[in-house]
């Protein structure tokens, strides 16, 4: 098959361009509108009871559903108490926004307004906040842009009202965090996109020294990669009903730039190769077209099966991402699988045509690819290998498993919200100025409970529930209770956390004490239903210990059989396993080190685990086939194991240490986005890659199969010694 692909590429250059043009002209022009959510509810499956409420409340309040919530604190510049001038300002202003109606909370006593509204005032009187009720597009629920860009309209409106007066404002809230949290992603997606570029243009001019091979890949996901895999994911989006996560762009563009510039290098590195094999160019302009062609095919056909089978791999760990019940999973993992395909379908034909047109110019300005590196640096490292192959076994998987023990102490964090908005961000330091100035951490977003029942809800009975709830442990307050106007079976209580709905201690309250609370406590006959921010992280969690118990071991059987098939053995399989697997364990082990430990943190996002053993051991998997194929092809020329990994380290640890480079330098630049799930997730899967190819794909497995010997090919022994003839080189 990889020799037709050869052929096609090689021959039929301009074809194969063609055809790709006329796939991206279609997929952007026929691409459905998908709108991407940041609803956490929208990510759970509905038999969880977070979501029941949600729905129930929906049901029970159209009229409240169709309205979101934002919190405006107001103070003053020089942080002085606020003045009686000040006071009535605030009043005219929150009146003329429709301040609501409910204090929002009880520790602080609630002061009337001139207008007939209701604030809160801190206990030093330096902030009062209030509540202003935003209307919401039909169908929505606050996570739509139309919803939450009313957040901007809302803060110009306040900045003109507060103009010429000592007075600041800041407006929080559900929605307020929403919109932080797309403009924070905005300028993260910018931010990454700038600095992959950037990395991968000054990485491939060093390795390369050449202008094309540099632009190669910019070019390639610029007009290709990026409009078929957006158009082909809307496309998966719309026919599975799956939904769509603001992060999962920004990640998209370090799989497309990373992955796609490592699979151009597996190609780019075997042409190189089979050129300087050539030797001299014909003199004629026919006869180098042909040496050409003869080594583009021959680069496909011995790349291509590293490239196919590794894209397989990682996109087969993606796709298991279907497996989970939590939708922001089962979103992320086929958006990238399907961004991974779109990419191993181009590095070997749109690549290899695009070189085929090329030519030789390729490496234009350079000259020192005609002559092949003595590579001494990976030749000793390989020489090494091969001398002592116990000792370099022993060190790495050592190495790793002193890492990994410290993955024991990895603790997870629910704040998604928090986590994907930077810090400054005008609503965190607004929930800041409430929390420090004495108002409830969780004032801003109040906790339903809601009851429902076969008959009319009894409102004394409501009434003596509700009054049970304020002694439950982590309730600052309850705000009121009320059974629904339209429906007299369901009601809703509303509580104040005094911990902020998306924190972990918030989580916690409502695990272990609000939930088991509202439940027993519930009137006779009644179902209570806990919702909320924090009911959903309770869920989130839930949903997360399931699918680790599904997830992993799902994938890990997949690449397993991948790897069986691609080796046509039984054994070597296992300890690549085992080697990516210890990869994993040592990168969230250094990943709590380095973020629990040493800088502070009191845990790490909870998607961490999955994110980092779906790249570390997919694209770990990827260095290791190209690293044991390279090694098999060694002994395939009758070369004895150990001479075999050394020769596989010289050759191929040029490719593998490229590749990794640029892969994990192009993670990192995650770590600029400006937030805490970015900043932890570039850290640990740059750390990982860099594992995977530095000390797992260039130490830990050429020696364990030096090792073992020719047992690792058991029982199909696809090392031993090839009888046919080499292909003939087409020289001057």
């Amino acid at each position: 098959m990889f020799s037709a692909l050869g052929r096609l590429a090689a021959r039929r250059p301009w074809y194969v361009i063609a055809a790709w043009v006329v796939f991206t002209i279609l997929v952007t022009a026929f691409a459905p509108k998908v709108n991407s959510t940041t609803n956490q509810a929208d990510f759970l499956p509905h038999h969880y009871e977070s979501v029941q409420a949600t729905q129930i409340l929906q049901k029970a309040f159209p009229a409240a559903a169709q309205q979101g919530g934002a919190t405006i604190v107001f103070d003053r510049a020089d942080n002085s108490a606020l003045t009686p001038t000040d006071l009535t300002k605030i009043d005219q202003i929150a009146g003329s926004l429709g301040a609501g109606t409910a204090p929002l909370n009880a520790l602080a006593p609630p002061t009337k307004g001139a207008g007939g509204h209701f604030y809160t005032v801190a206990p030093d009187g330096k902030n009062r906040a209030a509540i202003v009720n935003l209307n919401m597009a039909d169908g929505h629920t606050g996570q739509a842009p139309a919803d939450y860009n009313q957040i901007k309209d809302l803060r110009d409106k306040l900045a003109s009202a507060i103009a010429g007066t000592n007075l600041h404002t800041g407006v929080t809230g559900t929605l307020a965090q929403t919109y932080d949290q797309s403009q924070s992603g905005n300028n993260a997606e910018i931010i990454v996109g700038l600095a992959t570029v950037l990395l991968i243009v000054v990485l491939l001019s060093v390795i390369f020294r050449s202008v094309l091979i540099t632009l190669l890949p910019i070019l390639l996901v610029g007009f290709f990669l990026t409009p078929d895999s957006n158009g082909l994911i809307d496309f998966a989006a719309k026919a599975f009903n799956l939904q769509k996560d603001d992060s999962t762009s920004v990640i998209l563009i370090v799989v497309l730039f990373g992955v796609g510039t490592d699979y151009i290098l597996f190609f780019l590195f075997r042409y190189r190769e089979r050129m300087r094999q050539i030797g001299q160019l014909a003199a004629d302009k026919a006869g180098r077209r042909q040496q050409h062609r003869d080594a583009v095919a021959y680069a496909v056909e011995r790349a291509g099966e590293a490239i196919v089978s590794a894209g397989g791999a990682v996109f087969v760990a993606f796709m298991t991402l279907a497996l989970s019940s939590l939708g922001i999973f089962k979103s992320i993992g086929p958006s990238l699988a399907i961004a991974v395909a779109v990419t191993l379908v181009a590095a070997v034909t749109l690549v290899p045509a695009i070189v085929s047109v090329i030519g030789t110019p390729i490496f234009w300005p350079s000259k020192k690819w005609r002559t092949e590196s003595r590579g001494a640096r990976f030749a000793a490292i390989g020489a090494a290998v091969g001398r002592k192959p116990g000792r370099f076994a022993v060190a790495s998987g050592g190495a790793l498993l002193i890492l990994a023990i410290f993955a024991l102490g990895f603790h997870p964090t629910f704040d998604l919200g928090s986590s994907q908005s930077a810090k400054n961000v005008e609503s965190a330091v607004a929930t800041q100025t409430m929390e420090s100035k004495g108002f409830s951490a969780g004032a801003t977003e109040p906790t339903p409970i809601v009851l429902t029942s076969a008959s009319p809800i009894d409102k004394a009975k409501l009434t003596s529930y509700a009054a049970s709830l304020k002694s439950v442990p982590g309730v600052a307050a309850v705000e009121g209770a009320a059974v629904t106007p339209s429906d007299p079976k369901t009601a809703v209580v509303e509580l104040v956390l005094n911990a902020d709905p998306t924190s972990q201690a918030a989580i916690n309250i409502v695990r272990n004490d609000l939930r088991p609370a509202a439940h027993a406590n519930a009137p006779a006959g009644t179902t209570a239903y806990v919702g909320g921010t924090a009911s959903v992280f309770v869920d989130f969690q839930s949903a997360m210990n399931r699918d680790y118990k599904v997830v992993f071991p799902v994938a890990a059987a997949i690449i397993l059989i991948i790897l069986m098939l691609v080796l046509r053995s039984l054994v070597a399989p296992w300890y690549l396993m085992v080697s990516v697997g210890l990869g994993f364990a040592a990168t969230l082990g250094a990943t709590v080190i380095v973020f629990q430990h040493i800088k502070g943190d009191g845990g790490l996002i909870f998607l961490l685990p999955i994110y980092i053993y779906l790249f570390v051991v997919a694209l770990g998997t990827d260095y290791n086939i190209l690293m044991v194929t390279r090694l098999r092809e060694e002994a395939r020329e009758g070369r004895s194991p150990r001479e075999a990994a050394a020769e596989a380290v010289r050759h191929a640890g040029p490719t593998v240490g490229a590749a990794g480079l640029i892969l994990a330098g192009t993670f990192a630049s995650l770590m600029l986005a400006g937030n805490s799930l970015l900043l932890t997730m570039g850290f640990a899967i740059s750390f990982g890659i860099a594992v995977a190819a530095f000390i797992m794909a260039m130490f830990f497995t050429p020696s364990l199969t030096a090792l073992i010997g020719h047992a690792a090919w058991w029982p199909g022994h696809g090392d031993e010694k090839r009888d046919e003839p080499e292909r003939e080189l087409t020289r001057a």
